[in-house]
């Protein structure tokens, strides 16, 4: 068992899934990862190992057919997941979101009718709040629901939807004026839909078009796309929670314990580069001695672990202040601007102790360094983690006068 990243408190299931999880990592994701992410492929067979480990159902609860467990022990696979190839734990990411909205948001019927089918991974799950026009700017979507009778009909174009060809569910935020108060904030004026389509590309239902993937630098295979709306029609009751006006709200929980997800993946990114370098350095050798002995390169393996572990354990704490019920929203955004600032540090770092070698797709710290970028991006970038953590400490420590 590696001394980094190591978790106290965990109980005898924990411990048990998570060294499945690891063991299916180890020899099913690694040996394949660099096949696959060079042809930009899909990992299917990868996506149908964890759905036989129970993964896509790991925190739905046991009455739904879930495994009922905490957003830690989530986070914790997730983290060996992206470990072992952060694209897959791309594919679990975004159902997880739409599952936990579900869970907290969705009308009895809701559950009853998707919960059980995504604890199973037959329905996997997407959600699309991101634009051409705005991205960490939610207040500017111009996505529009319109009601006519028993029905909405949705106008817009969303934009970087992960699994949006693969996904067969996705949960939409747009704005929906109906029912709002005059004057009422934008925010109140919002409404997410949850979309139900086959996958695959084109125009997959009458007014709804995923055009095809978007080619990107690195997180690759896993399909990221955007999404036409023109007239689609859409019953009422595909509504998050049968209601408009809270939308946004719901989006941002499940964004919240989305930013505690994407800090794991990159926590399991730096451990895999941290891993890589090390290794490396031992063999390696130059001066007539294995370069980790130079004290240049062995400084910056101390350095490179320990941002792995500060991560790991920011991770940790956030994902179990959620456990316990509390406001998360400020632990959460530190964890993902730390960890990924330090992936992206103990990545380049791991890159440079590699040399040229490191330049050669043969070599997997080249994957890793295109991927790595992507989580100072997603959920958020560090600037909008700062924004909300000033916001949340001016609370806490707001002048008594």
């Amino acid at each position: 068992m590696p001394r980094l990243a190591h978790t106290d408190g965990l109980d005898d299931v924990q411990e048990q899934i998570l060294e499945a999880v690891r063991d299916f990592v180890d020899n099913e994701i690694l040996p394949n990862a660099n096949f696959l992410e060079h042809k930009d492929e899909y990992p299917a067979d990868i996506v149908e190992g964890l759905k036989e480990l129970g993964v896509f159902g790991l925190m739905v609860p046991e009455e739904y057919g879930g495994l009922g467990q905490s957003l830690l022990t989530y986070a914790l696979v997730v983290e060996e997941i992206a470990r072992g190839w952060m694209s897959v734990s791309g594919v679990i990411n975004t159902h997880f979101i739409v599952a936990w909205m579900l869970m907290h948001h969705g009308t009895q019927a809701q559950k009853d009718y998707y919960l059980p089918k995504m604890a199973t991974g037959e329905i996997r799950g997407a959600f699309s709040m991101s634009e051409p026009g705005c991205g960490s700017d939610v207040s500017a979507i111009q996505s529009k629901a319109v009601r006519d009778g028993d029905e909405y009909v949705l106008n817009g174009q969303k934009m970087w939807l992960t699994n949006g060809g693969s996904s067969t569910l996705v949960a939409v935020l747009v704005r929906a004026d109906d029912g709002a108060d005059e004057g009422a904030s934008v925010y109140k004026r919002m409404a997410a839909f949850l979309i139900e389509k086959p996958s695959g590309f084109g125009e997959v239902l009458p007014g709804l078009t995923i055009p095809g993937k978007i080619e990107k630098m690195g997180y690759k295979g896993v399909d990221t796309t955007e999404l036409i709306m023109d007239n689609l029609r859409l019953p009422a009751d595909t509504i998050l929670g049968g209601e408009t006006g809270k939308g946004f709200y719901q989006m941002m929980d499940g964004v919240e314990v989305g930013r505690v997800n994407v800090a794991a993946r990159a926590c399991g990114l730096a451990t895999r580069a941290f891993e890589l370098g090390i290794e490396y350095a031992q063999q390696r050798v130059t001066f007539g001695k294995p370069i980790a002995e130079h004290q240049a390169v062995a400084f910056r393996l101390a350095d490179m672990a320990t941002k792995v572990e500060a991560a790991h354990q920011m991770m940790v704490m956030a994902a179990r202040k959620k456990d316990s019920g509390d406001r998360n929203d400020l632990e959460s955004g530190m964890a993902k601007m730390l960890a990924s600032e330090y992936c992206k540090e103990v990545v380049e770092d791991s890159f440079r102790i590699h040399g040229g070698y490191g330049y050669s797709k043969e070599y997997e710290i080249e994957r890793l360094y295109r991927e790595a970028p992507m989580l100072m991006i997603g959920e958020g970038t560090a600037d909008i983690q700062k924004m909300v953590i000033a916001r949340r400490l001016l609370e806490e420590y707001k002048l008594r006068t």
